[in-house]
């Protein structure tokens, strides 16, 4: 790194009194920080501050060395509270980054310093990064702590327990010392927790009980889980923010959500999007947040197949809310004539301009026949494939399995809002369901690849019956648009897919990739192996896969599964 590099960091630097923080600011420079040498001059940097109470890394790339050195700096800086380092370790090996924190976290120990907010988001470390937290995590400087982020790290359920024990022991060792955790903050996205990792981080914030802010969003956690948050939730009494989206709650879930609601008379903003509450599920959740909660001011039920009926109840309960800014209720099943009777109910009770937009509709005129199939003990979807429960009433003399009616899930269904359930039922003759909806598109590339895309979003490395049937639709649609670009197919195919996944950037500027690619790269390994894909694609998407870059980092276990079928090839 120049001196060119550093220059216009030093405008940054602790010097200026930030928010009352003294802050040094290397957020977003790209600097990729090797050795001890690549450090030097942010070492000395950091060394001419009188006081530093905040340092941003984020966006950057530090090496062990690197940390090494910065850290030894930090050894002095008792003064220290602020540790912004989300985005830091972009391409680093698995093995150096629990190393690199255990420097820094030492560091902060050794100072004596009381941290304040520790971020580690975007940083793919999986649960053996974990490791180098946690002696950081169990000390006296975590006491102090009020923030924590660890979004989008790939923990798992095995890093979430460890992450639990080491705050549970925190907390512990803090309330001897007189000095109780009291933690406000707690982040940690797109993790698969799991109901394991929920639950045991659920006995954490029991205990803790000052949490303002939870946001635990894409956590693969079922009605188990939400369960005991639930419990956990009803002892933090001053609970702003809840955001549990897209999770599974089911409407066993989202009702013992709904019977700790009203103990939380402070929450600001609850987003329970794509959480399959469902109608009976929404209707108990707004049921106990119809008295009080004077305070809410968003309301996010989007994609959670909830028909006409629940939503009317909805929009009755949530009337009295002075403070209501944003109801969103886009993504569910109301049809067009719900739509209109949804509209003109906010419209009478003066909300109509917080309704979020209901573009994104998947419902039909058709009167809603979904109800009652998860009466009672409900099973958790996409865990097992049962058909009914088992039924033994005395009374009624009645023995077998009680069959609830589903509405009929289509092609179009499925490619409008993708999930692992609505695939499943489309039943053995998905794939020609899927190629008949796209018609004509199924010979052009790009629109092969989107479909791909959407096919495979719905799958996890648990769920084998999700990705055989992902794998086999997404298997027809490719090797049909294949067949029909022949003599360019080889570069554009694998182009094309490594644009849709985020690899690449490609010339719609307004495109997005997901934040997730495990679902894609783990079908993508299924048909690459295909006789019909051709060989310079596989070298293509060996060549670029096997590069570091953020989103294959943060699913190792897909990646390497597909680089290994790639150089068998």
């Amino acid at each position: 790194m120049t001196s060119k590099d550093i220059s216009s960091v030093t405008d940054q630097l602790a010097k200026t009194l930030v928010d009352e923080q003294y802050e040094l600011s290397f957020k977003g420079k790209g600097l990729k920080l090797d050795t001890a040498k690549d450090a030097k001059e942010i070492v000395d940097e950091i060394k001419k501050c009188k006081v530093m109470t905040a340092l941003r890394m984020e966006g950057n790339t530090l090496g062990v060395d690197a940390a090494k050195a910065i850290a030894e700096t930090l050894e002095t800086r008792k003064e220290f509270q602020h540790a912004h380092w989300s985005d830091m370790f972009t391409g680093r090996l698995k093995s150096e980054i629990p190393k690199a924190l255990e420097f820094l976290g030492g560091a902060i120990m050794k100072a004596g310093a009381g941290l304040v907010v520790l971020d580690l988001s975007d940083n793919a470390f999986g649960p053996n990064g974990i490791v180098g937290l946690v002696a950081l995590l169990k000390s006296s400087s975590c006491y102090t702590l009020q923030e924590l982020r660890l979004n989008n790290n790939g923990l798992g359920i095995t890093g979430g327990k460890v992450l639990a024990e080491c705050l549970t022991e925190c907390h512990q060792n803090s309330v001897k010392a007189g000095k109780p955790l009291k933690l406000k903050v707690f982040v940690s996205g797109r993790n698969r927790l799991e109901n394991p990792g929920a639950t045991a981080l659920a006995a954490v914030f029991k205990a803790l009980g000052s949490l303002e802010e939870v946001a635990m969003p894409q956590n693969g956690i079922y009605a188990e889980g939400i369960t005991a948050l639930a419990e956990a939730f009803a002892e933090n009494k001053n609970l702003r923010v809840m955001n549990l989206s897209d999770n599974t709650f089911t409407q066993k879930g989202a009702k013992n959500m709904a019977k700790v609601l009203p103990k939380l008379q402070n929450l600001e903003v609850i987003n329970y999007g794509d959480c399959l509450v469902r109608t009976e599920g929404a209707i108990a959740i707004t049921e106990a947040l119809k008295e009080g909660h004077q305070k809410l001011k968003e309301l996010n039920l989007s994609g959670n197949e909830i028909h006409k009926r629940g939503a009317i109840a909805v929009v009755e309960n949530m009337k009295n809310k002075p403070n209501l800014k944003k109801l969103d209720l886009n993504c569910n099943m109301f049809g067009e004539s719900g739509i209109e009777e949804i509209k003109e109910a906010m419209k009478n009770n003066g909300k109509l301009d917080i309704l979020a937009s209901l573009s994104d509709d998947e419902g039909s005129d058709e009167e809603e026949v979904d109800e009652g199939d998860d009466q009672g003990e409900e099973e958790d979807v996409g865990q097992d494939d049962v058909e009914g429960e088992e039924v033994n009433d005395p009374e009624l003399q009645v023995k077998g399995k009680s069959i609830s009616p589903n509405k009929k899930v289509t092609a179009k269904d499925f490619l409008a809002f993708p999930s692992p359930s609505k695939l499943l039922q489309l039943g053995s003759g998905r794939a020609q369901a899927l190629k008949e909806e796209l018609g004509a598109d199924v010979n052009d590339l790009e629109k092969a690849v989107q479909a791909f895309m959407k096919i495979s979003s719905v799958v996890t490395m648990e769920d084998t019956k999700a990705k055989e049937a992902a794998c086999d639709c997404a298997d027809q649609i490719i090797e049909e648009a294949v067949k029909c670009n022949r003599e360019n197919d080889a570069v554009l195919l694998a182009n094309t897919i490594l644009v849709y996944i985020g690899v690449l950037k490609g010339e719609d500027k307004s495109y997005k990739p997901p934040n997730n690619v495990t679902g894609p790269l783990l079908v993508l390994e299924h048909i690459v192996r295909q006789h019909y894909f051709p060989k310079f694609s596989r070298e293509m998407l060996q060549a670029f896969c096997s590069k570091p870059h953020p989103l294959l980092d943060s699913t190792p276990q897909a990646r390497h599964k597909l680089l290994q079928t790639l150089y068998a090839f």
